[in-house]
């Protein structure tokens, strides 16, 4: 009944809110008599602000048209590769009229971002994909919302996510021969097990994995999402936060948690940041501080876009990740495409490099979580790990806004640079000559451990 009593009320406010947006932009127009009024830009300024907590915020758009390269406008093309019932694989196709910079993204590795399922939208990885796309071919998993899916579709479990990754790292490994991987929060986990099963079945696997602020060892400094989910019951969960979805979506029936109480658990762990962060708003509109505005509006679009996560997704996450640490206790059996059960031995993985990054100041994935990976993964060379931790960043920061930019990826480019130039045939290596990106990447391992220093460098060497 919560869901239907969520929607009944969002449907009551909706005018309501559309009302408010007229109202604030008929305050807001000084050639309008109510524009007229003394305190017209305040009145404005309060409608304006009852319209945006008001209204409904659907999923926003990528909006990536165009990139810069080196001073060179590329056009970017967005399309769907595959399409799931569950998930679209996006590609974001580079354009460019430059012979010189066509040639130069044409040999850039290919890059999988797994985005997390977790209660945003894909889109909340704009920045990343915005970033990569400088030097790399970038797919993106885009989950879609539980609550658009027919009951037709089936069920969606955490097996399926697992199942989905794996088939999506073998669509980019046969176009370019292979691929890299970078996941951010939540599908850490999913998509060390994804790769973890290729490499147990002798399958090619990535170049490499880069793995960003994510629960692969929850017990390590637990914070306050870790708590909820490890002390709360699995009967709780599912007496408390799951619904289904009311008759007027296409989804109809179907079990999920929904998106809304993600939200209001998002925005209880912080309350004062987001009631400062409204005031502020308020007052520059008031100010006429437009470029604040524009800076509020876009990120409390992109915050406030929520979708639903089936139910069963939802509930076996809770249970292997935070509950039973199957994992990192080495007990996770998934069921494959064909029926058949596997073990989850990251172990196994012999080739793929490594690379784990944490936010000092992360309050959601909390410090040593996501380096727990170099622990499980043992047949990983230690010439092929690397830790880094992102001073001052918190959860966000290490995979959007200027911390990520700047200190983040950096590490994350030369990392993915330097074992693609190791995968290259050997009569490739022998012909072609160090390139400028080779060089780079070189310098930036210096701040590495030596022995990732000297095999980089060794690397390197032998294309001369």
């Amino acid at each position: 009944m919560l869901y239907q009593f969520y929607e009944t009320q969002r449907s009551l406010m909706e005018p309501f809110s559309e009302m408010a947006q007229t109202a604030s932009k008929v305050f807001g127009n000084p050639l309008s008599v109510a524009g007229q009024n003394p305190f017209a830009q305040r009145i404005s300024a309060s409608y304006d602000l009852m319209h945006r907590l008001g209204k409904d915020y659907e999923r926003p758009e990528f909006g990536l048209r165009t990139i810069d390269v080196d001073g060179v406008e590329v056009a970017i093309h967005e399309r769907i590769e595959i399409d799931k019932p569950f998930c679209e694989l996006r590609r974001f196709k580079r354009f460019c009229d430059d012979q010189g910079t066509l040639d130069k993204i044409k040999g850039q590795p290919a890059v999988l971002i797994v985005a997390p399922l977790s209660g945003h939208y894909a889109t909340l990885l704009r920045d990343t994909v915005k970033t990569m796309l400088r030097d790399h071919k970038v797919y993106i998993t885009d989950w879609k919302n539980a609550r658009l899916v027919p009951l037709s579709e089936g069920e969606f479990h955490l097996d399926d996510y697992v199942n989905y990754v794996q088939e999506f790292i073998r669509h980019v490994q046969k176009k370019y021969g292979n691929c890299h991987v970078m996941s951010v929060c939540q599908p850490t986990v999913p998509v060390l097990a994804a790769v973890s099963l290729m490499a147990s079945r002798g399958e090619m696997t990535p170049l490499s994995m880069t793995m960003m602020g994510g629960p692969i060892d929850a017990r390590k400094s637990p914070t306050a999402v870790n708590n909820l989910a490890m002390n709360k019951s699995h009967n709780w969960f599912e007496n408390n936060v799951i619904y289904r979805v009311p008759a007027n979506f296409p989804g109809a029936g179907r079990r999920v948690y929904p998106g809304f109480l993600q939200h209001t658990g998002f925005v209880a762990m912080n309350p004062s940041n987001h009631a400062k962060s409204h005031y502020d708003y308020f007052k520059d509109l008031i100010k006429g501080d437009d470029a604040s505005t524009v800076a509020h509006r876009k990120f409390y679009d992109e915050y406030n876009a929520v979708l639903d996560m089936d139910a069963d997704y939802y509930l076996e996450t809770i249970r292997v990740v935070f509950q039973d640490f199957s994992l990192v206790n080495g007990n996770w059996d998934i069921k494959g495409v064909n029926g058949k059960i596997e073990r989850v031995r990251p172990a196994d993985i012999k080739t793929t490099a490594l690379f784990s990054v944490e936010g000092e100041l992360d309050d959601i994935s909390g410090s040593g979580q996501t380096q727990a990976v170099h622990d499980i993964c043992s047949g990983v060379p230690n010439s092929m790990q690397k830790h880094f931790e992102a001073k001052g960043a918190g959860h966000y920061g290490i995979f959007s806004g200027k911390r990520w930019r700047e200190h983040v990826y950096p590490h994350v480019k030369s990392f993915i640079l330097v074992h693609n130039i190791a995968a290259q045939k050997p009569a490739e290596a022998v012909a072609a000559e160090p390139t400028k990106s080779a060089i780079t990447a070189v310098a930036l391992v210096k701040a590495d451990k030596p022995a990732t220093k000297r095999i980089a460098a060794k690397r390197i060497s032998s294309k001369k």
